[in-house]
């Protein structure tokens, strides 16, 4: 429980192994975070285009998400890395500060009655998520020996993935199960919408506040160095130095992972921004924000994200197989080609049904993606710069998004003629490049091993507990 500690490891890899449950209540964080982004990508181009947005506008206004996670992912990387409390450990703060100030986002949102209100809203909730989100990817290569790793990651995906379902779907669910209305009076957000960003502002507090009072981390390895070295490199300017130069001093398999990234990444943007216009206008045939098919079309864009992100946490546990009996640099080339075919396949789709298999692909996609450059990563940085480096590979997730809401929003409108179905297959064709330039990174783990971990299930009060290999 928080307010305990343990001695740290002797030496990096000699890190003790994680049972079951303390892997899962490390992690159990994630599925709030993942709930509060959920509804977040899921419904902002609703909630613009319910303010008035023009479709030509969403990657503009979307530009708040990649520029936060830019300031602010870095940043509290850098900070983590050099915090020790007793009490609180290193990661847990940031998760704690994070979720409160997520929370409260969550609850104001749907109450904006004005698009600059919406838009400001965003950078707010989406720098508080990056807050908590951040030291989370830290965590993992703080606390798990290296053979442990991609189980850890797949472990987050899982939960991402059902903190993902439960987000997306819930406009849906307060229509279809508790019937309240999903159509907005002018200028004000749907009551389905407004009850749905509450809920998932309580359970993104209470999922984070389980990590953080049942998860114990390590202290520094040498406390008296370690403060050495806070002081040492003390002041803004180093800060800042430190927080953003990191770029050009990257590990040779962080220079590789960059531009997997780079293609991801902006192929997601184009996914989130635009799937909800491409969707009603390309199969429900219809712009109208205040009309009653729209708002269907809507809802089930948001059932369409939970099935891509209930595929990716079950696929998610399959991974660390996948990953041993090939490697994970080709793990991940089969799940971002499965993830871009799924959204191409959306241009040849008019039953909204049929939108359910697209899903299937992007969630395997969306598995590999939230995991496997994570686990090949981790090995390959230094355990006292984790979550720093973590913070500077975030570059490479909002730099293209950033470009994204700079260019889709032009070639939208000029190149496309409005037709956002044809960036929505953009959006695919750039995850098919990244799967392809997976191949060229150099994993420093040893990737045959990948997988090979057995996870510890708790044990009843009259077993032991049971050692399952994924090799059996």
């Amino acid at each position: 429980m928080a307010g305990s500690t343990v001695a740290a490891p002797s030496a990096t890899h000699n890190k003790p192994r994680l049972s079951f449950w303390q892997i899962w209540n490390m992690s159990f964080g994630f599925l709030g975070i993942q709930c509060g982004f959920a509804l977040q990508n899921a419904n902002m181009s609703r909630i613009f285009e319910t303010m008035g947005a023009n479709p030509d506008d969403l990657a503009f206004l979307w530009l708040a998400a990649p520029i936060t996670g830019l300031l602010v992912q870095p940043v509290i990387g850098y900070v983590s890395d050099r915090t020790w409390s007793p009490r609180w450990g290193r990661r847990r703060p940031f998760f704690l500060i994070g979720a409160v100030l997520a929370s409260l986002s969550l609850l104001v949102m749907p109450n904006v009655s004005a698009l600059w209100m919406a838009a400001g809203m965003l950078w707010i909730m989406d720098s508080s998520m990056n807050i908590s989100m951040e030291p989370f990817r830290a965590l993992v290569g703080d606390l798990l020996p290296s053979e442990q790793r991609t189980a850890g990651f797949a472990f987050q995906t899982f939960l991402i993935g059902i903190g993902a379902i439960i987000g997306s779907s819930l406009p849906w669910v307060m229509t279809h199960w508790f019937n309240v209305s999903n159509a907005p009076v002018p200028g004000h957000i749907a009551p389905s919408l407004k009850y749905a960003f509450y809920i998932g502002g309580g359970i993104f507090l209470l999922a984070v506040l389980w990590t953080v009072f049942n998860t114990k981390e390590y202290p520094p390895e040498n406390l008296a160095e370690f403060e050495e070295e806070k002081r040492r490199t003390a002041g803004f300017a180093n800060g800042f130095r430190e927080s953003f130069m990191g770029i050009f001093n990257m590990p040779r398999t962080m220079q590789q992972l960059a531009l997997v990234q780079f293609f991801t990444w902006f192929g997601l943007y184009a996914m989130w921004i635009y799937t909800t216009p491409a969707v009603t206008s390309h199969i429900y045939h219809t712009t109208d924000t205040s009309s009653k098919l729209y708002n269907e079309g809507a809802d089930w864009v948001g059932i369409c994200f939970s099935v891509y992100s209930g595929v990716s946490a079950i696929f998610a546990l399959l991974l660390p197989v996948v990953a041993r009996a090939t490697s994970r640099r080709f793990t991940h080339m089969i799940c971002l080609l499965a993830g871009g075919a799924g959204l191409i396949s959306i241009f040849f789709i008019q039953n909204p049904t049929l939108l359910i298999l697209s899903m299937v692909g992007v969630g395997i996609g969306w598995a590999s993606i939230l995991s496997m450059p994570y686990a090949m990563l981790a090995g390959a940085l230094p355990a006292n710069r984790m979550g720093y480096y973590m913070g500077v590979f975030n570059f490479f997730i909002v730099i293209p998004q950033s470009i994204a809401g700079l260019v889709l929003g032009p070639l939208t409108k000029h190149l496309f003629h409005g037709e956002t179905v044809y960036t929505l297959a953009l959006g695919g064709a750039s995850l098919l490049i990244a799967g392809l330039l997976s191949l060229r990174v150099d994993d420093a783990d040893d990737v045959r091993a990948v997988g090979a971990e057995p996870v510890t299930l708790p044990a009843t009060a009259y077993e032991a507990p049971v050692e399952l290999d994924p090799r059996t």
